[in-house]
């Protein structure tokens, strides 16, 4: 079985481009190929001029490291640590130096909406500053792109409004930002509605 077929795609620096279609359509595999955790069985894929299709495993992880930023539906926080440790966590896998890590997490959970928040846990955070955590720590190297899978999903609908309107203050700084979703009101903050079906794009919309 074919997740994707014949998916010719190019996303331009400082784009933000929603990945829609229904569940088994191919968005997720689609949003993983961009996000370099899986590897395409036929055809090619370049990141910021890089063929990710001839990278090795080690290749993979420092393009993710050195390019991409994370935010998962289901957050991925570590619940008993703090909101700076957590921010902190890309950091300590890239060898950054603990006091350049506390600064830098300090300046994105600010930028989140988060200062005074620094030393609850996770488990102490509501959902949507969950979620402002995840963002922090995705931002906190500094990423290209941002790739974001159902990044509201979890969230009542005011906290969803108030997390892309951050996206939103994020694009507008320069971030590229590749986001699957299958609300029709969250996808109309992208630039660009990407439609995912049956492992094919049927459908592009621009905002």
């Amino acid at each position: 079985m074919h997740a994707l077929r014949h998916v010719t795609l190019r996303v331009d620096r400082g784009e933000f481009v929603a990945i829609m279609g229904p569940s088994g359509s191919g968005k997720s595999t689609l949003m993983n190929i961009i996000g370099c955790l899986d590897i395409a069985d036929q055809g090619r894929y370049s990141l910021a001029g890089i063929p990710v299709s001839l990278a090795t495993s080690a290749e993979l992880a420092g393009l993710r490291n050195r390019h991409i930023g994370f935010i998962f539906q289901s957050f991925n926080l570590i619940p008993r640590i703090s909101a700076l440790r957590n921010v902190e966590m890309p950091m300590i896998y890239a060898g950054v130096n603990p006091d350049t890590r506390r600064k830098r997490a300090l300046t994105a959970l600010a930028i989140v909406g988060l200062r005074g928040r620094e030393h609850h846990t996770a488990a102490q955070l509501s959902g949507g500053q969950q979620q402002r955590v995840a963002i922090a720590r995705a931002i906190v190297n500094n990423p290209d792109i941002i790739i974001a899978d159902e990044p509201t999903g979890a969230l009542d609908s005011q906290t969803g409004k108030e997390i892309m309107q951050l996206f939103t203050q994020l694009n507008a700084g320069g971030k590229t930002i590749v986001m699957v979703t299958h609300e029709d009101e969250i996808a109309r903050y992208a630039q660009r509605i990407v439609q995912v079906k049956d492992g094919q794009i049927f459908d592009i919309k621009y905002l």
